[in-house]
């Protein structure tokens, strides 16, 4: 199977001088998600926990409703790229083939092959969660989040997303080339049932309105990013019910909606 990283030559001026040596770069390779047969999507990935990727990208896009629809998964290397040859139930299918469409997701890329206004954007789906979190918490998590981004460090070219304690420890996280498949290959991860607890999720992007959206539908209540949310973002996380923190930085945050999960500076 294909790897997180491969080497590449490079050639690096600095102060006046010129380098040639080897550096290592994140993998970014076609992945094809393929469903009883059919394919539905192709996104530009990094080929690392896809069996995470499969399962999350489906929940959070409202493919399956519960982890157990998935009947089973193969993956599969191809000489393009990657397949994800998933067999699903029937009732999940059928509602598939209702709404399906076929598109090409480069990274970042979200809205590729929509069709109407009216598949841009999606519901809102209601969270629960009657938690407290200190901002404290938000900023341990922020400490700890670039010490455990080993494929950042080895390339600079990854996003993460993590799964946060109520005290900011991080349990699980997930990386990728691309900041919506880091956060579907964490819910894919924590499809067990994780989310139904106290935490919250920490990514390293901005937050988009579909950030949101897929944190939503399985069942996060807390998402904080370290960048700018856009303003459907926030009126997603209204709808929903869910907390939304940008600019996560350290000494510094902010709470867009919902901020009563959110308290002072506490202890834990």
């Amino acid at each position: 199977m294909k790897g997180a990283t491969g080497n590449v030559i490079r050639c690096t001026w600095a102060e006046g001088e010129m380098l040639v040596d080897r550096d290592a770069v994140v993998t970014e390779v076609p992945v094809a998600l393929v469903y009883n047969g059919i394919s539905h999507v192709v996104m530009m990935a990094t080929p690392t926990d896809l069996e995470d990727l499969a399962l999350g990208f489906s929940l959070s896009e409202g493919i399956l409703q519960a982890p157990g629809e998935l009947l089973d998964l193969e993956v599969l290397e191809r000489a393009e790229g990657m397949e994800l040859a998933m067999a699903i139930s029937a009732g999940a299918f059928a509602a598939l083939k209702e709404r399906r469409r076929n598109l090409t997701g480069r990274t970042g890329c979200g809205l590729c092959g929509v069709e109407s206004l009216e598949q841009a954007i999606p519901p809102a789906v209601a969270v629960s969660g009657e938690f407290q979190l200190t901002h404290r918490a938000v900023q341990r998590a922020l400490v700890q989040l670039g010490r455990q981004q080993s494929l950042k460090q080895r390339t600079g070219g990854a996003h993460g997303a993590a799964w946060c304690s109520p005290d900011g420890a991080i349990e699980l996280l997930r990386e990728d080339v691309g900041r919506h498949n880091a956060l579907d290959k964490l819910l894919g991860a924590l499809a067990g049932g994780r989310p139904s607890r106290a935490g919250f999720v920490l990514v390293t992007s901005r937050a988009s309105y579909e950030m949101v959206a897929k944190a939503a539908r399985c069942g996060v209540a807390v998402l904080a990013a370290v960048s700018a949310p856009t303003s459907l973002a926030v009126q997603q996380a209204e709808l929903s019910g869910l907390t939304l923190v940008g600019f996560a930085q350290p000494g510094r945050q902010v709470v867009y909606s919902r901020p009563e999960r959110l308290v002072g500076d506490g202890a834990g």
